[in-house]
This record gives C-alpha cells, sequence and structure tokens, in this order.
C-alpha cells in the first residue's frame, strides 16, 4: 500500500496538524497535490473555493523547509492584489508558527522598519505581490542575490487572474529573473477555482523550470445549486428586492462597476439591513471593517465588486446576490462558491435590469450547468510588458547588453512569438525615441523614459499598470459634466450606450479617444442607462452561441421569476423561428438593418470594420448583433458582403486588412504604447477588439456551437 500525503510529511507538521488544526484527515485535493509536490512536480491545484487549496501547498512546502532548513526566502507565496495577502498572512502565520518557521507579507504598506529586518534575517515563507518583486530587483537598496539564493518553491494564487494578461506577463518576467540567483529549478504551483484549460495554464507556469508537470482536479461532489433570475426594471427595485433577501443574513452583493455598487448600497440602507461597500476606491479602512464584521460573525451584506471574488475570506455567507450579470462563467461560479460551506446549498439570485440582460444571465447558468468554463488566452506577443522589462533591465544592471536582455526577455513565455527581429526593431525604435541610450555595446535608460516613468524614484516604472486614464464627459455646447475611465469608454457604443452621470442619464454621441472626449445628450425618455458602466461587454462566442440556442427552445427555464419568464418569452416570440432558419440573420429596422450574429464582441466588431470598409456603411456592434444604416443599405446588401466573406481570397487580401487595421481607433492600452513602433502598438489594439481567425471560422464554417462541454464544477 503507498504511502499517504500525511505519512510523508515531516513528523513535526504531522503533530501540528494533529493537535493545534485537530485535523483528523486531508482532503482529496491535499492528498492529491501532496503527492505530487513532494515528487517535486509542477502543479496547477483547482478546487472550489474555500476548498483546502492553501493547505494542499503549504503542507508540502512547509514540510520541505522543515526537512531542508534555510537562512533565505525558500518559498515565495504571489496574490494578485494586497487585500489577498493580508487575508491570507494570518492564516499562513499560524502554520509557519506552529512549526517553528516564519513569514513576512511584503508589499506598500508594509513598516519601512520591519522591511528592513527581514532583509537582514529572512524568513522561510515571503508573501508579496510582483510588484513588490519588481522593486525589490531593480532597488539597490534591497539585498536580493542574498535574499532568494536559496529559492525553491513559488506558489501563485488566483493563478487565472495572471495567465494571459499583462500582469501575468509582469509576474513571469519578474520570476525568471528571480531564477537566476538561484542554482534551483524553482518548483511552481498555481491555485485556482476555476479555469477551462488548465494544461495550457500549467505549461505557462512553468517557464523554463525542467521539472515533470501535473494538473490536479480532484472530482467535484455533486451538490444542489439555488438559482433564480429576478427581472427587476429599476435599480430602486434592485435593491429593495435584495434588501428584502438580505435582512438577517450574511451575504454578498456583486455588481459589475463601483458606481453600481454605490447606488444598490445607498438605496439599501434604512431597510433593516446593514450594508457595507467594498471595491478598490474604498479606503483600506472601509474594505477592513467590512470584512472584519463578516469573519466575526455579524449579519450584513457586503455591496461589492470583483475584489470580493478573488479568495478573500469573509467567512460562512447565507446568499450571494448579483445585480445584472457577470460576462463570464468563471466569475459566476467564483462569487456562487462563496455559499454552501456548511451544509447549505450554493446559491446565487440574479437581480437584473432589463430582457437582454436576462438572456445573458440564462446563457451563464447553462453553460456553467454543461460544466464549461472560459480559457484563459495564454499569449505569446505582450510588447507592453516587453518594453517594460527593458527599461526594468536596464534600471536593475545600470546597463545591459542587447543579447543579455534578449536572452533574459526571450525565455519569458508571454514573449517566445517575438522574434529576435522584431526585438531589434523595438530597441531601435526605443533608442530613436530616446527611451534607451546605448554606450560601448550597453543599453541605459534614456532622457525620455526618466523624464515619464522616473518621478518618485521610478514608481511610475515599478507600477506597470497606469492609473486610469480619464476622459472628460461634454455636451454639444462643450459644458463638461463629469469624467469616466478608459476601460469604461472602450466599451460605450455611440448611439446605443447610455449611463448615469451626476444624477442625469445621458446617451453617447460621439467618443474622441485622440482628444480623451466622450459628448453626450440627454438620453430619450424610456432609454434604459447603462448603471455605472453596465453596458455591453466583450461576451465570449460561446456564451453568446448559448444566448442564442436558449432563445431557438421553447423549454421553460425553472429559475426564472415570472416577470423574466415572460420577457424571456417575448424574446422568443421575436427572433427565436427567424434563429433555428439561419446562420445570420438579417432584418430591417426602421432605416436600419440589424444583423444577428450571436457570436460575441470580438468577433461581431471584426464584422463592423469589414461592414464598413465595403459597404461605406456606419455600423454599431455589440455581442449579438450589428447595426447598420447608409446610403443601399439592405438586409440583401447584407448578405452579399456575407458571401464575399466566404471566399479563402477574401481572407488573403492584404488591402482590405491594411484598411480594417488603420481604421482602430487609437486607443492608449498600456503607458508603454508610445514607446512600441506604430505596428506593434497596432497589433495589440487590433488584439483587444479583434478576432479575425474566430471570424473566420464563424463565416466560412456557419454557425459553431460550443465544443467544449468539459472542465470547471457542474452547477
Amino acid at each position: 500500500m503507498s504511502e499517504t500525503t500525511f505519512s510523508r510529511l515531516s513528523p513535526r507538521l504531522q503533530a501540528a496538524i494533529g493537535t493545534r488544526l485537530k485535523w483528523t484527515s486531508l482532503r482529496p485535493v491535499q492528498e492529491q497535490s501532496g503527492q505530487a509536490l513532494l515528487d517535486g512536480e509542477n502543479a496547477v491545484i483547482l478546487a472550489p473555493t474555500a476548498g483546502g487549496k492553501t493547505e494542499a501547498s503549504m503542507f508540502p512546502a512547509l514540510s520541505m523547509l522543515l526537512d531542508d532548513p534555510t537562512d533565505a526566502v525558500g518559498v515565495l507565496y504571489v496574490a494578485p492584489i494586497k487585500a489577498l495577502l493580508n487575508n491570507q498572512a494570518e492564516r499562513l502565520g499560524m502554520y509557519t508558527e506552529m512549526v517553528g518557521l516564519r513569514r513576512f507579507v511584503w508589499h506598500g504598506d508594509a513598516k519601512a522598519g520591519d522591511k528592513k529586518k527581514f532583509t537582514k534575517e529572512p524568513a522561510e515563507l515571503l508573501m508579496t505581490t510582483p510588484e513588490s518583486l519588481e522593486v525589490m530587483l531593480v532597488s539597490p537598496r534591497f539585498p536580493t542575490p542574498k535574499l532568494f539564493r536559496d529559492l525553491r518553491m513559488v506558489v501563485v494564487d488566483e493563478v487565472h487572474a495572471f495567465a494571459g494578461s499583462d500582469r501575468g506577463a509582469h509576474f513571469m518576467s519578474v520570476l525568471e529573473r528571480l531564477v537566476d540567483l538561484t542554482e534551483n529549478d524553482v518548483q511552481r504551483v498555481g491555485l485556482s477555482a476555476t479555469v477551462g484549460n488548465p494544461e495550457a495554464i500549467l505549461t505557462w507556469l512553468q517557464g523554463t523550470s525542467k521539472r515533470k508537470g501535473r494538473v490536479v482536479d480532484p472530482p467535484k461532489p455533486k451538490a444542489a445549486r439555488d438559482i433564480s433570475v429576478l427581472l427587476r426594471p429599476t435599480v430602486d427595485d434592485i435593491a429593495s428586492t435584495a434588501a428584502g433577501l438580505a435582512v438577517t443574513q450574511k451575504s454578498l452583493f456583486f455588481c459589475q462597476s463601483r458606481a453600481m455598487t454605490e447606488s444598490v448600497a445607498q438605496r439599501m440602507r434604512g431597510r433593516d439591513v446593514e450594508v457595507y461597500v467594498h471595491h478598490s476606491s474604498v479606503s483600506r479602512e472601509e474594505r477592513e471593517e467590512a470584512e472584519k464584521k463578516f469573519n466575526h460573525g455579524g449579519n450584513a451584506c457586503i455591496a461589492c465588486t470583483s475584489t470580493l471574488e478573488l479568495g478573500i475570506d469573509v467567512g460562512d455567507l447565507n446568499k450571494v446576490l448579483q445585480a445584472n450579470s457577470p460576462s463570464s462563467v468563471s466569475s459566476f461560479l467564483q462569487r456562487m462558491g462563496r455559499t454552501g460551506r456548511r451544509g447549505g446549498n450554493a446559491n446565487t439570485t440574479f437581480l437584473v435590469e432589463n430582457t437582454d440582460v436576462v438572456l445573458q444571465a440564462c446563457g451563464i447558468i447553462e453553460l456553467a450547468k454543461k460544466g464549461w468554463v472560459e480559457d484563459v488566452p495564454v499569449g505569446n506577443r505582450c510588447f507592453p510588458v516587453l518594453v517594460h522589462q527593458l527599461l526594468a533591465l536596464t534600471l536593475q544592471f545600470g546597463g545591459v547588453t542587447r543579447n543579455i536582455a534578449w536572452t533574459t526577455i526571450s525565455r519569458v513565455p508571454d514573449f517566445r512569438g517575438v522574434s529576435r527581429e522584431e526585438f531589434d526593431r523595438i530597441v531601435e525604435h526605443m533608442l530613436k525615441e530616446d527611451y534607451l541610450y546605448e554606450s560601448s555595446g550597453q543599453l541605459s535608460m534614456g532622457q525620455k523614459s526618466e523624464k515619464v516613468f522616473g518621478r518618485k524614484n521610478f514608481m511610475e516604472l515599478y507600477a506597470v499598470f497606469s492609473s486610469p486614464v480619464l476622459y472628460r464627459v461634454v455636451t454639444a455646447a462643450e459644458s463638461e459634466i463629469g469624467s469616466l475611465e478608459q476601460g469604461f469608454v472602450d466599451n460605450l457604443v455611440a448611439e446605443m450606450s447610455a449611463f448615469l452621470l451626476g444624477g442625469r442619464a445621458w446617451i453617447v454621441e460621439h467618443i474622441n479617444h485622440k482628444e480623451r472626449t466622450v459628448r453626450v445628450g440627454p438620453a430619450p425618455r424610456g432609454r434604459k442607462p447603462s448603471w455605472g458602466g453596465f453596458i455591453p461587454q466583450m461576451l465570449s462566442q460561446e456564451l453568446c452561441q448559448e444566448m442564442r440556442r436558449i432563445l431557438e427552445d421553447e423549454a421553460p427555464l425553472g429559475y426564472l421569476d415570472p416577470d423574466a419568464a415572460d420577457a424571456l418569452a417575448a424574446y422568443r416570440a421575436d427572433l427565436g423561428e427567424s434563429l433555428r432558419g439561419a446562420n445570420v440573420v438579417t432584418r430591417l429596422d426602421d432605416s436600419k438593418v440589424l444583423v444577428w450574429t450571436f457570436a460575441g464582441g470580438r468577433i461581431n466588431h471584426t464584422l463592423k470594420y469589414i461592414f464598413t470598409i465595403l459597404g461605406g456603411w456606419k455600423v454599431v456592434a455589440d455581442n449579438l448583433n450589428l447595426r447598420i444604416e447608409g446610403d443601399s443599405v439592405s438586409p440583401d446588401s447584407a448578405q452579399e458582403i456575407l458571401e464575399q466573406m466566404r471566399s479563402e481570397e477574401f481572407w488573403d487580401d492584404e488591402t482590405i486588412w491594411r484598411r480594417v487595421y488603420a481604421s482602430l481607433p487609437e486607443y492608449r492600452l498600456s503607458k508603454f504604447q508610445s514607446a512600441m513602433p506604430d505596428e506593434f502598438a497596432q497589433e495589440m489594439v487590433a488584439g483587444y477588439l479583434l478576432d479575425v481567425p474566430g471570424t473566420k471560422a464563424f463565416v466560412m464554417a456557419g454557425r459553431p456551437r460550443p465544443s467544449k462541454l468539459t472542465g470547471g464544477e457542474s452547477s
């Protein structure tokens, strides 16, 4: 009979688990993870929220440190946000203390004196963020070679929040630079609750490690889920219903924006429910007060954004409420997973404003029931972070040759699609624009970089991700009424999106990205404003196709309240029969042609630019359809352009694609964008807005269905 994980742990840790924690057994995820990690493998560990992932990684790590002590940092625990570090600090501090080891939490709020003491006497476990690691690497005040000379393992919590993003590219860049300081093949462990492609995440996380890799994904027990979708057409209705559901309960109320969070919280107060607000703009003290209230058993409701979607522990919950709908199955499962820990059913109640959101919520629920979860796209041409790393290397070493910089950067998975010739073009551009300076074969920081990023001892460089760019909101009379963040503006659709600002509803008339202005007019009566920015996001093709399937179907959905059921029935009556007869449905709506694709945001935006170029029309795209208007536009003329797209010659026509790329808006997606050659900046914007391969597949092969209905949690 093979040894159990528990029997393989250090005797001191075994004793502490039994006497201090009073545990009599390990969970399946901890048993399986322990075998992999104690065998020296890299791993991605999947388990629901509060499913024991932290212990699954930390117990083998602590056992290793006990069996083979070190006087430097042996294990690194990395989290995407400081709040998660703070939340885990007490638990990991208890685990280290009970076996005679130490942990230290290093981020921007840590006291300078404590950091100085740590650098002299390092704790075996360091808890930090990628940005703080960057500061330690590039600052001469920190003895990083001493601290990390015996680094053995890195544990990445909420790994899905890193992979496929600029933050993930930055983290992997920093990790590979840390690895240079030790002779160890650093073991890599990722923790996640929901991800559709864990094997790809594992490959990404392994980087240059030569260890074997394993995905640990034990079967999840089937559990009853209580899900309902309630149609509530105003924010007052949403807040009133939420307050009634939250009375004498302990609940989280997830909203899709900070403004919506504030709006519902304000309206819930005074309705016999204690309400807190938790989002990134709320002070740390207020957020911690809300978390403290929950952790100590009080009944209250926290209105929050995705800040409480990650693994921050707020204890046992009675209810999860959702204003409108998240944009992904993964988010839904993360949020619902906050409930059902102590015998009750996991649950989510959707409170939605209109029929489109009823349909979106249904699509997410139905995909979750099938066990489908989104893949996390892992890229290999992350130009903004490549530029950042070039500058960071010059700061870390004072100067660096092109070959050493290329050798360091090319190891990172997120840059492996960049050729040496493209790297050299970026360097030449940065030299020309004075972001870099070259002397005697050594690259150093140019005057422009020092001017742009050198303020406050290069804190602008350490903080890889810019503070939000603001757009002025003005009326036709040039009266300024406020400002919006760029992430909000990027999702606005001219002549379609409406939002609230200054207590009034506005409709978008025009967006000028160069001047960073949004021109608006009063929203027409009856037009529901997108409260606080809940506008159509870039929904996935799989989700939109599931929404289409629901419209084509006639079966009732038992989780809808009567109002939501009536709204869905009306939607089905209007569009369902047409959808059953064609891949793409074109309709005349007054002077506009509606092209219903249900293809998702990025495919529809790709189609938008094609229709604009070939038809000379004005086209507005969202996730489900395109609205086309102009001379000679008709359902037949729109179908003719779709027919042109059904030939290989169309997709090989470089003239068309040059025009498409040239017509893209000048979005500023990164503060390092100006340091790139135009072609790479344009490619980055195109990657954000467009999906050319997906569009070709959609048009050429007809309407695809979600093909991957495995993995993740079932609902």
